[in-house]
């Protein structure tokens, strides 16, 4: 007899064999059909695996997360298997489940073309309605490495050889396609079911290293439905027009130079104005909620890096040299050592603290080519850094203080939909467990106990201490990563910081890091998507231009854009013999956000006609109220404060 406890709190007494399984048809005919795996007593299982005592028990099926990724797991086998089928020669690598999908490695002479893709989704689909049982078997090492070597699998046959003795080898298998894999897997083929599509084809070099084999990896996106697979094609489709890269060519923006300064921007006139904007804005937010402002060098001794064990764990991605006099420097990496350095700078008292100290730090780290993408992921960035140092006691209210000031900043910007994740302990950390145990305590109660929802993002800390990631959610649905408070009790100790406590005696303060857009770059990259690249009026690089319907009447529209310019905003005209259709398409496809035109009428009563980007209609204004609205909208956030 054993005992099964349900998520309700139920619990079923069952005999005989029990599996999930089992489990599930006990509980409903339906369930059991919609059943792909199981969880035991916190640990994600196939169905067909026994339950032999009493057990915790929750059946997954498509709806939960762990569902879906086991979908999308399942669904590489069969790409795999499909891909054998077609081609025998090819041999396979390793094909996991990734955000929104999955993808696998192939070996193969022959290259790869989305040509292909139709083909092999064909051959799926046909593995799917043949609905092969998923069997799980488990070998010794060296049977299994024989096994892999025997059906000419040399690279499952590897990475066998590089485990250790007591690793556990487990197989699956479906028809004639057996494949190395820790599971679980769902039953059979058929509970897949047919909303997949393959994306795209690239190269990958094997287990990631350059100096080895160049292998071909198939992407593909999988779902629970064909309705969930069709709601994310279309939001792909909306991403490619809202691709920052393309918006920001065809505003004048910015643009890159693979050749010669890979991963940094060239920033335009246009898109420096919007850069700089959100820096203004940043830092007048900043001194109000108590703040200074420091800059610190670009480059200093690696030393510093070496001290608070960046150098250890990234090293590698550092830009480093040696000098005449045999030191070596580094382009910063990151602002925490200046900012402790400056902190060092006379005595502290406990009066003087909590300080908060920020700093628009421009730093450099080496990124792998493949990897950048725009400005979402550079080898050069600004971050809004500040560093808050603050007494063990402040801590808690300092995190609060900060988180507070973080939301209200993103909805600033339009980002109401903000999800908070807990980073705890990785394993490669500085640090004692008394320390980590304190600090990710302290994160945990100064969330509850003000009532913001979180959740646990286990071993995603940062090496120096755990931390609060904020999570946006943009208007097609995408979340973006930004801003960050990471508690830090370890470098302040190996910096030998410290204030003067009411007793006189020193004692050693908490250091918060905290980025609020985490870098200038990508941020902005994530407001053009967001946006559409139709940015608030506030924020916009050119806020008006003028369009006189023909030349006769260059002279009003100049007057009406000096009449804008006097009021503080960003306006030009554009005289250029061209048909009025002609202009406004052109600003239009630029994302200018206001368009005035001015013809016979207008300048006869003093008024524009005005045309909003994205709107089919337009609205005929007296001039003194078309500015005062203007000036009143294009005003910064919280510029009044």
């Amino acid at each position: 007899m054993v005992a099964i406890k349900l998520p309700n709190g139920d619990v079923m007494n069952m005999e005989g064999e029990v599996n999930g399984m089992a489990v599930a048809q006990n509980i409903s005919a339906g369930l059991a059909k919609a059943a792909l795996a199981v969880n035991v007593n916190g640990k994600l299982t196939d169905l067909s695996t026994p339950i032999t005592t009493d057990a915790t028990v929750t059946i997954i099926t498509g709806k939960d997360k762990e569902g879906l990724e086991i979908i999308r797991h399942s669904c590489s086998h069969i790409m795999a298997e499909a891909v054998k089928e077609l081609w025998p020669e090819v041999q396979v690598t390793i094909g996991p489940a990734i955000e929104n999908g999955f993808y696998y490695d192939f070996s193969r002479k022959e290259p790869f073309t989305t040509d292909d893709f139709e083909k092999i989704e064909a051959k799926m689909h046909e593995i799917v309605k043949r609905d092969e049982k998923v069997e799980r078997k488990v070998l010794p090492r060296n049977e299994a490495i024989a096994y892999f070597k025997g059906i000419g699998e040399n690279y499952k046959a590897e990475i066998i050889e590089d485990l250790p003795e007591s690793e556990t080898i487990s197989l699956y298998t479906q028809g004639n396609f057996t494949d190395l894999c820790r599971g679980p897997h769902v039953p059979s083929t058929g509970k897949v079911g047919d909303a997949f599509k393959l994306m795209k084809v690239a190269g990958a070099y094997w287990r990631g290293d350059s100096s080895k084999e160049m292998l071909q990896r198939i992407y593909a996106t999988a779902w629970a439905d064909k309705k969930d697979l069709k709601a994310y094609l279309e939001m792909l489709e909306e991403a490619a027009k809202r691709d920052h890269r393309k918006l920001g060519r065809d505003m004048d923006l910015f643009h890159f130079e693979p050749e010669y300064a890979p991963g940094s921007v060239f920033w335009h006139d246009k898109g420096y104005k919007v850069y700089r904007k959100l820096i203004d804005y940043m830092r007048h937010r900043q001194e109000n909620n108590g703040y200074v402002e420091i800059s610190t060098p670009r480059i200093m001794d690696r030393c510093l890096w070496e001290t608070s064990g960046h150098w250890e764990k990234y090293g590698a991605h550092n830009y480093s040299g040696k000098t005449e006099d045999d030191r070596v420097f580094c382009v910063k990496p990151m602002n925490c050592p200046g900012g402790l350095l400056v902190y060092k700078q006379g005595v502290k008292s406990y009066r003087d603290l909590p300080l908060r100290m920020a700093e628009f730090g421009m730093v450099n780290r080496y990124e792998a080519s493949g990897s950048l993408m725009g400005l979402m992921r550079v080898r050069e960035f600004t971050q809004d850094d500040a560093h808050i140092f603050c007494t063990p006691e402040q801590m808690e209210e300092e995190c609060i203080t900060t988180l507070k000031l973080i939301l209200d900043i993103y909805k600033d910007f339009g980002f109401n939909d903000v999800k908070i994740y807990l980073s705890t302990r990785p394993e490669k950390r500085i640090g004692s467990d008394e320390i980590w145990d304190l600090c990710e305590k302290s994160l945990a109660n100064a969330l509850s106990s003000h009532g913001y929802a979180f959740e646990i993002n286990e071993g995603e800390g940062a090496f120096y201490g755990p931390k609060l990631e904020f999570i946006l959610r943009d208007a097609i649905g995408r979340e973006w990563q930004c801003g960050t408070i990471q508690v830090d009790m370890n470098l302040p100790q190996r910096f030998d910081i410290s204030y003067i406590g009411e007793d006189g005696e020193k004692h050693q303060p908490v250091m918060l890091h905290r980025a609020l857009f985490g870098s200038i770059e990508r941020f902005l990259g994530i407001l053009i998507e967001n946006h559409a690249g139709r940015l608030p009026l506030w924020l916009s690089p050119e806020q008006v231009v003028v369009c006189p319907i023909v030349n006769e009447f260059d002279d009003y529209a100049t007057e009406v854009a000096q009449a804008l310019k006097k009021a503080g905003l960003s306006a030009k005209t554009d005289l250029r013999n061209e048909k009025i259709n002609y202009k406004v398409r052109e600003h239009s496809v630029a994302k200018t956000p206001v368009i005035a035109v001015v013809g016979a009428k207008e300048r006869e009563n003093r008024t524009v006609t005005v045309r909003r980007i994205g709107s089919d209609k337009q609205e005929v204004m007296a001039l003194d109220d078309f500015i005062k609205a203007l000036v009143e909208e294009a005003k910064m956030p919280h510029i009044d404060e």
